[in-house]
């Protein structure tokens, strides 16, 4: 992960377990990592694309490249509260995320008359010119709860662990809430090891032991094709 919080560079891999599993491999992973001292935390997320979603359509026929926008925010975000603009590119399983960070009402003001707060920085370029070439709009909220883990002796390396994964695509604002649909059962959660090179030998060790394997698993993906798909099939076919 680079040292500019608002740059990150990793290879993600991702695991869908029950809350007993969890609940067994959290004891385990404790003698490697430690929990960060956010605790368990909400974060939502406003994905944009466009009218036949052809941004997660191409992703999902699993190209070399790929990307996505979103804005992010880590609770409920009122109009003044700091809230990320994210660009997620994912090129030969390498995941590369450059966000910028505004309030929620900068953010409105740049989204619909391109004002930016943020002069001359190269992420807000990349941004601007991601839009220029696509017509985007909001189209659907997915929002979480959040357990993270970071190595005791490499804290760049991280685990994070998501419940009660959501989603609605109405009321379409960050400010209106968390709530949403089930995604996920509610009796499972989503993990994500997050790493730039592999992935320790211990934590192999632990995967094995609580015999769990990787899941290719995008909630936003997913939340296309259980409930999103014929409105896109529309909209692409039109």
């Amino acid at each position: 992960m680079s040292k500019n919080k608002h740059i990150f560079e990793r290879r993600e891999k991702k695991y869908r377990m029950s809350l007993p599993q969890f609940d067994a491999l959290y004891q385990d992973l404790l003698r490697y990592m430690e929990q960060d001292d956010c605790g368990l935390h909400t974060i939502c997320s406003l994905y944009y694309d466009t009218d036949d979603f052809q941004l997660i359509r191409h992703s999902m026929d699993k190209p070399v490249y790929r990307e996505k926008f979103r804005i992010r925010s880590y609770g409920v975000p009122s109009q003044q509260d700091k809230v990320f603009m994210e660009l997620k590119k994912k090129f030969n399983g390498v995941v590369y995320k450059r966000r910028a960070a505004m309030t929620l009402a900068e953010t409105s003001a740049y989204l619909t008359s391109g004002d930016s707060p943020i002069a001359n920085e190269q992420i807000m370029q990349e941004i601007d010119w991601f839009l220029a070439r696509h017509k985007l709009s909001p189209k659907v909220m997915i929002a979480y709860d959040r357990v993270a883990l970071f190595g005791k002796e490499d804290p760049d390396f991280r685990i994070t662990f998501d419940f009660r994964v959501r989603w609605r695509n109405e009321d379409l604002d960050l400010s209106a809430g968390d709530y949403g649909a089930c995604l996920l059962p509610e009796d499972e959660c989503l993990m994500e090891v997050k790493a730039l090179g592999s992935i320790p030998f211990w934590l192999s060790q632990i995967l094995a032991k609580h015999q769990l394997y990787p899941a290719s698993f995008s909630k936003y993906a997913n939340c296309y094709k259980q409930h999103l798909y014929m409105e896109g099939k529309m909209n692409y076919v039109s």
